[in-house]
């Protein structure tokens, strides 16, 4: 027969686990350090609440990584994390086309997967159809083949900005200022020329007189 349902008979469905009571000295069954071990980071509190990524206190790499040597300027050839990705079509490719190439056309035609990624047109092959083509990037040589077979072309995102020429450095060798600074103080050579006296035509030997 059921228990009669009553408030000193009510109890949890499950058995209640007791709470576990650390810092309680060696008799608490919990040790000398309280499940923490011996000194360290993780022994201290607030030890469970680090952030994502966090490297001890060191230099996190996302702060790192502009302070690396290697290729990481915008001039240079893009490495890891800084590469981009660019869909490459070739102007032979272009010759199945009529009137306007537009990225979703490139889609159409299996040319490209999607239109996510920039599109760059490149120079390889020959192109004998006037068409109108539009993408993000274009070669020189891309380019020249299109206008030259009486097409235009549509920068998606603007024409970039042509690079400034570099400036050429001196020679950084020990004596390269001496050199430069000698240079600059020397004369012209018609001066030096004028300045030089002339040579004294040299002497004939005497004959010898006969005996």
């Amino acid at each position: 027969m059921a228990q009669k349902l009553s408030l000193s008979t009510l109890k949890p469905s499950s058995a209640r686990r007791a709470r576990k009571r650390v810092g309680r000295g060696l008799g608490s069954g919990k040790g000398r350090y309280s499940g923490r071990g011996i000194k360290g980071q993780k022994a201290r509190a607030g030890s469970g609440k680090m952030r994502p990524g966090f490297e001890g206190g060191q230099m996190p790499v996302y702060m790192r990584l502009g302070k690396k040597r290697g290729p990481y300027s915008k001039d240079a050839m893009p490495m890891g994390p800084h590469r981009t990705r660019v869909a490459a079509v070739n102007v032979r490719d272009l010759e199945r086309f009529d009137g306007e190439v537009t990225p979703e056309a490139l889609k159409e035609a299996g040319l490209i997967r999607n239109t996510r990624i920039d599109v760059k047109i490149l120079g390889a092959g020959e192109l004998t159809k006037k068409l109108s083509v539009s993408a993000h990037l274009f070669s020189a040589t891309a380019r020249e083949k299109i206008e030259k077979a009486g097409g235009s072309i549509t920068w998606l995102r603007g024409e970039p900005a042509a690079k400034r020429p570099g400036r050429k450095r001196k020679g950084r060798g020990p004596d390269s200022t001496v050199v430069e600074e000698a240079a600059a103080e020397a004369p012209p050579e018609e001066e030096q020329a004028a300045e030089e006296p002339a040579e004294e035509p040299a002497e004939e030997p005497a004959e010898e007189e006969n005996a």
